[in-house]
């Protein structure tokens, strides 16, 4: 009888130390929300990483599935089209480059800008800003990419209105960059803790 109920409480004690950590787990929504809540600049690193795929395979899909460099132009709704573009620039057109120096200035000068936000995404805390870092950091190596193995950005996404286009056309990677620095932006502006003084006079009042 005492080898049972001896068997029986170390089962018991077992239940006890494990629960915990069930429930921690439960509480942050999972083993996802964990990776985001514990390890965020890694779910931002992965983040990037599925938006560098994303946009290599929308770009593969429009060059080799629907052809688009020879047809021209799809119409998908009545206010959008794929759109074959050949960008020599930057993110919407900018800062064309028209030699093959000017190409490389390009590809050195954005491979920088991306080196930089790795290294700011790397030692930022919060996960709202690695966010934003992780979508200007995948769209960046997306295009960097295309520019280094073709010479050109691969644009596609024509949203219009009538005559009246809004935008550029734009690719998935000027998209997430765009959506991106708005994030930075907005954090910078509006969403940073306030200087420790501010805090403790808060606090004080």
């Amino acid at each position: 009888m005492r080898p049972l109920l001896a068997a029986f409480t170390r089962c018991v004690r077992r239940r006890r130390a494990v629960w915990p950590l069930r429930n921690r787990g439960r509480r942050h929504g999972g083993v996802r929300v964990n990776l985001a809540v514990r390890h965020p600049r890694i779910a931002g690193l992965v983040v990037a990483l599925v938006i560098f795929v994303l946009d290599q395979w929308v770009k593969a899909l429009v060059v080799h599935t629907l052809r688009l460099r020879e047809v021209g132009s799809i119409e998908v709704l009545p206010i959008f089209n794929f759109t074959w573009t050949q960008n020599y620039g930057v993110s919407l057109g900018l800062l064309t480059a028209e030699s093959a120096e000017m190409r490389w200035l390009l590809v050195a000068l954005t491979g920088a800008i991306a080196v930089a936000v790795l290294v700011w995404l790397l030692r930022e805390k919060h996960f709202a800003d690695i966010l934003g870092l992780s979508l200007v950091l995948g769209g960046a190596l997306g295009n960097i990419r295309d520019r280094v193995t073709m010479g050109y950005v691969i644009d596609y996404a024509d949203l219009h209105f009538g005559s009246f286009r809004p935008f550029l056309i734009f690719n998935i990677a000027d998209a997430v960059i765009t959506i991106g620095v708005l994030i930075i932006l907005a954090r910078t502006l509006f969403s940073r803790e306030k200087p420790k003084a501010q805090a403790e006079t808060a606090t004080e009042s």
